[in-house]
C-alpha cells in the first residue's frame, strides 16, 4: 500500500502545528468558520504559519464564508489549498484561482436512499471537476465536521477518479482499520486528537500518525 498522507485539522496554536509537523503530518488545517470551537483569527493563523517548517501544506477551511473573508485570508496568509466545507457552488470554489478540495457530506445517504455513495461521489466529481480531491466526512449537508462520528468506510469506492481524503470520527484507535477498509489517499483528523473540543492533545497526534504509519 502506498503511504497515506495525514492532515491534522483545527490547529489553533503554533505548538500544535509544530507537533503535527515533527511527527510526520503532511498538512495542517486552519479553520476560518464562524461558530466553530476551532476557528482562529488571521493574526493567529499568521503566528502558526510563520513557525512551520518547510514542506508542510497549509489548508484553509471555509464553510459558506463571505468572499470578503476568504479574500482577506488569502491576502494575509500563504495558504497552499482551500477547503470548502459548505454549499459553495463550483463557480465560487474556482473563482479564487487557487487549488481547492471539496467536502462531501456522507449523511446525505441517510436521507436519500436512492443514491449510493459511489453515485454521490460521481456527482461531486462531475460538478467540481477541477477539485484536487474530496473530503468525505460524516456530517450532513449544512453541518460542519468535527463531530467525532464515523460512517460506513466500506461504502467508499476504491477506484474513484479523484483523490479521497477520509474524515469523520477518526482517532488513534481506529485509523489503521479505516485505512484498510477505505484505502484513502489521505486521512483528516480533528476531534480525534483532542483532549477537549478545540484543544489538541500532542500525545494523541503522535499516536494517530503512528497508527497511519503502521499500515501505510
Amino acid at each position: 500500500m502506498e503511504r497515506v498522507r495525514v492532515k491534522i485539522c483545527g490547529v489553533k496554536t503554533a505548538q500544535d502545528a509544530l507537533c503535527a509537523a515533527m511527527h510526520g503530518a503532511d498538512a495542517i488545517g486552519l479553520v476560518f468558520c464562524e461558530g466553530s470551537p476551532r476557528t482562529i483569527s488571521i493574526d493567529q493563523a499568521r503566528l502558526i504559519t510563520s513557525d512551520l517548517p518547510p514542506f508542510i501544506s497549509v489548508v484553509g477551511l471555509f464553510m459558506n464564508s463571505s468572499e470578503q473573508l476568504i479574500r482577506q485570508v488569502l491576502n494575509d496568509i500563504d495558504l497552499d489549498i482551500i477547503q470548502f466545507h459548505g454549499d459553495e457552488p463550483p463557480e465560487e470554489c474556482r473563482s479564487y484561482g487557487r487549488p481547492y478540495i471539496k467536502a462531501v457530506p456522507m449523511k446525505v445517504t441517510d436521507k436519500d436512499n436512492s443514491k449510493s455513495v459511489e453515485q454521490i461521489l460521481q456527482e461531486y466529481q462531475q460538478r467540481y471537476y477541477d477539485s484536487k480531491g474530496f473530503v468525505v466526512d460524516s456530517h450532513a449537508p449544512g453541518e460542519s465536521g468535527g463531530s467525532g462520528e464515523t460512517f460506513d468506510w466500506n461504502s467508499l469506492p476504491h477506484d474513484s477518479a479523484k483523490l479521497i481524503i477520509l474524515a469523520g470520527g477518526l482517532n488513534p484507535d481506529n485509523v489503521a482499520q479505516a485505512i484498510k477498509l477505505a484505502k484513502p489517499f489521505c486521512v483528516d483528523v480533528s476531534s480525534g486528537v483532542e483532549s477537549q473540543k478545540g484543544v489538541k492533545d500532542h500525545q494523541k497526534i503522535a499516536a494517530f500518525i503512528r497508527g497511519v504509519n503502521s499500515v501505510s
